[in-house]
């Protein structure tokens, strides 16, 4: 385990150098001059002006030795300075994380918990009304875009029935969970139906194995067997998928924090990405790639804790 964990810390700090390396270079490949709003009035621009700014913000040096300075700063910590905001964007980044993380958090506890009982549900009535009920609402719920849901969402429940605010984050844990549900909703029905699919593909495999039959004929309840026997048994490939959605949901939130006009790191991905504010494009991209690479070797080293198999198999390897 601790070699495996080594390993996968090296593979993490090469992904993540090459990672910044690309996403450095692609923000400075884009269209448009961050100078161009550095430097303010278009009326008071000089090309003494111009070479100022561009000297302060290091811009005029070349492409490898600005990413070298970015990069020092990053790992110490400094993401530099926003040229919207005139602020550390780490700070912003600080400011703006605790209202992604509620979102994410929320839909998260959304899709794995009814996801799984919907999967569960309709892998114990195979073949059934209900299965064909839970596939067809996964499928239609697959489908539908997140940022046309929450619009739905909103009309419905905010505008016409009044029962949920649709901006902001409200005050105190239970206004905070009032304001965040039907953002919550929106973010988290595709991942639903996705964690609700594959719970009900894994566990129908293991209802067919030999040992669920086994247990079944030696007079064990049958709620006993599915739970012990074969959600148990079902667990790896669920984890990974509940953790797989939710690192994408980390860098997913834009649409919807955008519609509800929450504070978060994706509306200020977006409001960075309209102003030509660089470094905090820069900052919010590393973020998306080290949340997703964290939260992904998470579900390796607990995958082999959950399924005995894949401890043995490491364990011969």
């Amino acid at each position: 385990m601790i070699a495996h964990a080594l390993r996968r810390l090296l593979g993490m700090v090469f992904t993540l150098a090459v990672s910044s390396l690309l996403i450095f270079g692609a923000m400075y490949a884009a269209p448009g001059d961050p100078v161009s709003f550095l430097v303010g009035d278009p009326e008071n621009v000089t090309p003494e002006r111009v070479a100022a700014v561009r000297a302060a913000y290091h811009l005029d040096e070349p492409l490898i030795v600005q990413y070298g300075l970015w990069a020092a700063g990053a790992v110490t910590g400094d993401l530099g300075t926003s040229f919207q905001y005139n602020s550390a964007v780490g700070d912003l980044i600080l400011t703006r994380l605790p209202a992604t993380l509620a979102l994410v958090g929320y839909a998260c506890v959304l899709f794995t918990v009814f996801g799984v009982a919907l999967g569960a549900l309709a892998a114990v009535r195979r073949g059934g009304r209900t299965d064909s009920a839970v596939t067809a609402g996964t499928t239609l719920a697959a489908s539908i875009p997140s940022f046309v849901l929450a619009i739905a969402l909103i009309s419905l429940f905010g505008v016409q029935l009044g029962w949920f605010p649709v901006a902001g984050l409200g005050e105190g844990l239970l206004g905070r969970l009032h304001h965040l549900t039907l953002p919550a909703i929106a973010l988290s029905l595709g991942s639903l139906a996705i964690v609700a699919r594959v719970t009900r593909q894994t566990m129908a495999e293991q209802l067919d194995l030999e040992h669920v039959t086994a247990a079944r004929a030696s007079g064990i309840g049958e709620g006993h067997v599915v739970r012990r026997h074969v959600l148990r048994n079902a667990l790896g490939p669920v984890v990974t998928m509940c953790g797989l959605v939710t690192a994408s949901m980390l860098g997913g939130t834009v649409a919807i924090e955008t519609v509800f006009g929450i504070s978060g790191i994706g509306s200020l991905l977006v409001g960075a990405i309209n102003t030509f504010d660089f470094p905090v494009v820069q900052a919010v991209l590393l973020y998306m790639v080290i949340a997703y690479m964290v939260v992904t070797t998470l579900i390796d080293l607990v995958h082999p804790l959950l399924d005995p198999r894949v401890r043995a198999q490491g364990s011969r390897a």
